[in-house]
């Protein structure tokens, strides 16, 4: 009886994790939804990511360079002057700076 207590505790707490894994996913996925990436209006070194020129976040050495970018709420780029709503596939994790 004590075994079969342990498995059904296992089993749900199993069961659980996958339901809040499949939770947090869907939730991570539907906030990107809301957000954009705004390009030309970074400061130098505060870049969120990659670009087509550089490998990670932060390292853009001039502010307002015009590949780098920030995630913003969707609409907020286009008020910003200069802001250039980027879907670059090299804006991303290691940019495209060859490794």
């Amino acid at each position: 009886m004590v075994n079969s207590d342990k498995s059904r505790k296992t089993v749900i707490g199993a069961i659980t994790s996958l339901m809040a894994i499949g939770y947090l996913a869907t939730a991570q996925a539907a906030h990107a939804a809301d957000y954009e990436k705004c390009a030309g209006i970074a400061a130098a070194g505060k870049n969120d990511c990659g670009t087509p020129v550089s490998s990670c976040a932060g390292s853009v050495k001039q502010d307002h360079d015009a590949h780098a970018w920030v995630l913003v709420p969707k609409g907020t780029c286009q008020k910003i002057a200069g802001g250039v709503v980027t879907t670059d596939p090299m804006n991303k994790h290691g940019g495209g700076v060859a490794k």
